[in-house]
């Protein structure tokens, strides 16, 4: 099994939830946050005046699903988010052990 944590634009939530139910992803838990990453935060401004925004709003998806299918949402996601611009985010992939289901004590992909 693989946990992607998926750091995105928030505009691209409903992109990323289409992909995962398309693929079949069973669960979905989303964190929104502030962050910036290689472009250290942009400027904006109106005419004559500019002002720095060093904490851009982003979102946290995370998923865990199986290693058949992971590599194919990886490349979906990172598709179909894709701007080309800063900021378009990052997917990070992890080994997940195990998974227990609490309600029912089923363990490994059967809990997901």
């Amino acid at each position: 099994m693989k946990k992607l944590e998926i750091i995105a634009r928030p505009e691209k939530l409903e992109d990323i939830r289409r992909i995962l139910d398309e693929a079949g992803a069973t669960g979905l838990n989303i964190f929104h946050m502030e962050g910036y990453g290689n472009q250290r935060g942009y400027y904006e401004g109106n005419i004559g005046s500019t002002a720095e925004v060093k904490i851009l709003p982003m979102i946290k998806c995370e998923t865990v699903v199986d290693d058949a299918i992971a590599g194919t949402l990886i490349e979906k996601i990172s598709k179909g988010i894709r701007t080309g611009n800063y900021g378009d985010g990052k997917i990070f992939v992890v080994d997940v052990e195990d998974a227990i289901r609490i309600r029912t004590g089923e363990r490994g992909k059967s809990a997901l």
